[in-house]
């Protein structure tokens, strides 16, 4: 059978492999398996309903579901309908609605969607979102109320330059941007991620996933290769590891995972959460690829979560640090499997001035690996002219799997996309080919002149008693009539942190900052869990938090009541009645 040109094809070719497949568990650790010809069958139910509805060929259609099969039949539905699937988070902060309703109608208003589908239970709560997205406000249906289409298969011409996901960018420094991105694109980033995959001639890695499916790291570089090149997926929700993190690595025990990536937070959060009781009789040893990439990564972190599972047979050369960004469809570079991770010491005040000068006692950032295949990777100056090793610049990169645009935004798409090479907004310089990221563009601190990554004075804090972890963000400002940039460190406390610990953080953060950095912080601000305003991938969103810090409205979350959940249901129904009629516009 021929190599598929698009995700339909993909599909229609992993459903003749017997015995491949999604293997999904639930709240309770129980399995449920899901071959891909049951993925396929559902897929066309849902497209026939989606083409009976009236769904042009070419819309977008938001898909609003938690991790399950009914995400999969749905978003291949809407692929196969000839439309284009857009996943969107479900609204899990709960103590944040109103702060979903307006985000996420936002994004539905970017990318024009005539159509929601949603999981039952979740429509009940997107009666505002939906407004939001006025003047065009979408219909908001779940799968079983679509209406019933014409038997048979109903598929519509798809081709290879078609757009087969729209994903949205992290927006850690602004408003997430809709990235488009083609089948060929998807199937191109799933081919790169297959080269690393492969176990041997014929085989491929056991992967699992907590991942959630709306974002590139869980759809993108789990699904997919495990569609391409048919396989089994063993996927969990993110909301189970949050809860339960030990979830995770039974997971990958029981089911002999050998592949399962995750930020950076997550391998620090198994390593504090988890207990030596949760992990009996769990053996780690088959997992190969413990990869590391969607936000800075901090090496102690990484080398802490490989001690502390190393008694259950986990390898800490493992541990790969790789990079990657929605633009890119996913990966960009990948430390090589057979090569543990390895990193760089910098002089801090030649960092400050982006230079790069090696020093035994600098600051530690580790390699990301040199480019995946068919990718090239260059740093420059803010003109595009390339910079020698020794400086510090953007990092622009070249790909078979690169955007075709941000959707409806030609200025924007403009702005970052040139001669084929994408700015990624990301600084960092290469180290003998392998590149090394300091931190975004748009974030850098800005202190007497001199610049500092963010993350470094974050990572800084890693294992404080009483912190939460990765939930810190280190910014500066200029206060008026100042003569000088500021340092705050706005910091969340851990909900079971001791009243001594919480007393002793500002001096204990300050002394690691200025131990870890050399920086002296200005002011340490200490928060309630979940106060940080985050991306739908879990980013905090720096910039946001210093705006409402200053204008006094970084509050913690509304507390959540039988009472306050009643009324989001009360005023979701009034939403979709009171508003204009669902259907192609207002």
């Amino acid at each position: 059978m021929p190599d598929p040109s698009t995700l339909c094809e993909a599909l229609v070719r992993a459903a003749s492999f017997p015995g491949t497949g999604l293997r999904i568990l639930d709240r309770e650790g129980h399995a449920g398996f899901h071959a891909w010809a049951e993925v396929e069958a559902g897929a066309r139910r849902v497209a026939s309903g989606v083409i009976a509805a009236g769904q042009s060929p070419g819309a977008c259609t938001a898909l609003v579901f938690p991790t399950g099969i009914a995400f999969f039949e749905a978003f291949f539905g809407v692929l196969l309908a000839g439309g284009v699937p857009v996943p969107l988070y479900p609204p899990v902060r709960l103590g944040r609605m109103a702060e979903y309703h307006t985000r996420t109608g936002a994004m539905l208003k970017a990318v024009r969607a005539d159509l929601v589908l949603a999981e039952p239970r979740i429509r009940r709560l997107l009666g505002e979102t939906v407004a939001a997205a006025a003047p065009r406000v979408p219909r908001c249906l779940s799968p079983e109320d679509l209406p019933e289409g014409s038997p048979g298969r109903p598929d519509r011409p798809v081709a290879a330059e078609d757009l087969g996901l729209v994903q949205f960018s992290s927006g850690t420094t602004g408003v997430p941007r809709p990235v488009a991105l083609t089948h060929r694109a998807l199937l191109a980033q799933a081919a790169i991620l297959e080269s690393f995959l492969v176990d041997r001639p014929g085989a491929i890695h056991a992967g699992v996933s907590w991942l959630p499916l709306y974002h590139d790291m869980g759809l993108v570089g789990c699904v997919f290769p495990a569609l391409t090149r048919p396989g089994v997926l063993t996927l969990l929700g993110p909301e189970v590891f949050v809860a339960r993190p030990a979830t995770w690595l039974r997971a990958i025990s029981r089911y002999g995972g050998t592949v399962s990536p995750a930020p950076a937070f997550a391998y620090a959060l198994a390593a504090d959460r988890v207990r030596d009781e949760e992990l009996d009789g769990v053996d780690l040893s088959r997992w190969r690829l413990a990869l590391c990439g969607a936000e800075p990564i901090g090496p102690a972190v990484l080398r802490r979560f490989g001690e502390r599972f190393r008694r259950w047979g986990f390898d800490p050369g493992a541990l790969k640090p790789v990079y990657g960004l929605a633009e890119a469809a996913l990966a960009v570079t990948f430390t090589p499997p057979d090569r543990p991770m390895s990193t760089v010491r910098l002089d801090r005040a030649a960092l400050a001035r982006d230079e790069v000068r090696p020093d035994p006692d600098g600051v530690e950032l580790a390699r990301l690996g040199p480019p995946v295949p068919g990718f090239a990777v260059r740093v420059t100056d803010a003109e595009g002219h390339d910079l020698p090793p020794d400086r510090i610049g953007r990092i622009r990169i070249r790909g078979p799997s690169l955007l075709a645009g941000y959707l409806h935004l030609p200025r924007e798409t403009a702005e970052v996309l040139r001669d084929g090479w994408l700015d990624t907004g990301d600084r960092g310089f290469l180290d003998r080919g392998e590149l090394v990221v300091t931190g975004r563009d748009k974030e850098i601190l800005v202190l007497k002149g001199r610049k500092y990554p963010p993350a470094l004075v974050e990572q800084a804090l890693d294992g404080l008693p009483g912190l939460r972890a990765g939930c810190a963000a280190a910014v500066s400002h200029r206060p008026e009539a100042a003569d000088a940039e500021r340092l705050l460190l706005l910091a969340e406390t851990s909900r079971d942190a001791a009243d001594t610990d919480v007393a002793a953080l500002p001096d204990a953060c300050a002394r690691a900052i200025l131990a870890g950095t050399g920086l002296l912080v200005d002011e340490v601000v200490l928060l309630a869990p979940g106060t940080l305003p985050r991306t739908s991938s879990g980013k905090i969103r720096r910039r946001e938090a210093l705006a409402a810090h200053l204008a006094g409205t970084l509050s913690p979350p509304d507390r959540v009541t039988p009472l306050s959940v009643a009324g989001w249901y009360v005023r979701s129904a009034w939403a979709f009645t009171r508003g204009p009629r669902p259907g192609r516009g207002s």
